[in-house]
Formats: C-alpha cells, structure tokens, sequence
C-alpha cells in the first residue's frame, strides 16, 4: 500500500503556471467534466514542468506545502472520493 498520496492538480481558472509545493503531482487540467487524462508528472531535478495535455506550467515553490497552490485554489479533491 501506498505510504502517501499524490496530490492532483487543476486548471479551471486558465493561468499560465501554477506554483506548487511538491515534485511529484497529477495533472487533470480542468475539472471534469473538462478533464484530460490524469497524469502523473515527476520534476526530478527540475524545478518546473509542463503538463503536455493542458500546457499549464507548473512550478515547485518550496516555501509551499504539499498541497497549497500558488494562485490559491488549485488542489483538485474528488467529490466521489471525498
């Protein structure tokens, strides 16, 4: 079993980059249902990656914790799941 749980990310709001306090995340794009495929996305040793269904910059800002975003609003929680 998984010893933790991958935050996902969304994009509703249409801003160019996202600030977040993780490197390893998912992408879903826009809520659903505007989705795209869930993706899982690993920075590595970069500080920033670019989601390749939605294009939305995302950008490891370590003053962040796991889950905040920079603009606020931007974890994406599954109402099924919740």
């Amino acid at each position: 079993m998984a010893a933790h749980v991958i935050p996902h990310f969304h994009n509703d709001s249409g801003v160019v980059t996202i600030e977040i306090g993780v490197k390893e995340f998912m992408c879903v794009g826009a809520r659903p249902p505007f989705d795209h495929p869930h993706i899982f996305i690993d920075m590595g040793d970069d500080n920033e990656k670019v989601c390749s269904y939605c294009s939305t910059l995302y950008r490891y800002n370590p003053r962040l914790h796991g889950t905040e975003t920079s603009p606020p609003g931007h974890l994406f929680i599954d109402p099924i799941a919740a």
